[in-house]
């Protein structure tokens, strides 16, 4: 059964920001199956849906954002899920705003989280869902872009790639990667 992970930061703080666009994917996915998310086995919340033609677990870390690896370690081993099973999906400097990409494995990108998944790992072959919250940002001030708030233009458009990266999950969960890469980037 595939994971369907989320990275962000806990807390009330970092709600809505750049940074929790993981969490609002998943948050988002437990509201459209109706998903309750309770305390995993481990530093993360997990959920579980059944359905006719899907079923799937969210995991949302519950550590913060640059410590992800240890929550997905865990999450895997308890579930005895594979790398290839896991879609991580986080936000993405390096992609514009509204832009979806999926990919089987590679590199961080720059993605502390992700980077520690992949130490953790100890492989960066897992699938994972990249959304695009842009670089509008001066230099120096990447940490305080990421932690802030979209604008109220660019969260019109994080609103609608929410939902298109919900379809693009569920279609991963069904199909595999290859199928959503095909469709969504």
């Amino acid at each position: 059964m595939p994971l369907i992970i989320g990275l962000g930061n806990p807390g009330k703080k970092y709600e809505r920001s750049r940074h929790n666009v993981g969490f609002e994917l998943v948050d988002k996915l437990a509201g459209s199956f109706s998903i309750t998310m309770s305390a995993g086995k481990g530093p993360f919340t997990t959920g579980k849906a059944r359905g006719k033609e899907s079923t799937f677990r969210l995991v949302k870390p519950t550590t913060y954002m640059n410590h992800s690896g240890d929550a997905v370690r865990q999450a895997m081993h308890w579930f005895d899920v594979s790398p290839a099973d896991c879609l991580v999906c986080y936000d993405d400097l390096n992609l514009d705003t509204g832009v979806i990409r999926l990919r089987p494995g590679g590199s961080a990108g720059g993605h502390n989280g992700v980077q520690d998944i992949i130490n953790k790992l100890k492989t960066d072959q897992f699938p994972r869902l990249r959304i695009g919250i842009g670089s509008d940002f001066k230099y120096g001030r990447q940490v305080q872009y990421v932690l802030s708030p979209f604008t109220d233009e660019q969260r019109e458009i994080i609103d609608t790639t929410i939902e298109r990266a919900k379809d693009a999950v569920q279609l991963f969960v069904r199909e595999g990667i290859d199928a959503a890469m095909n469709k969504f980037n």
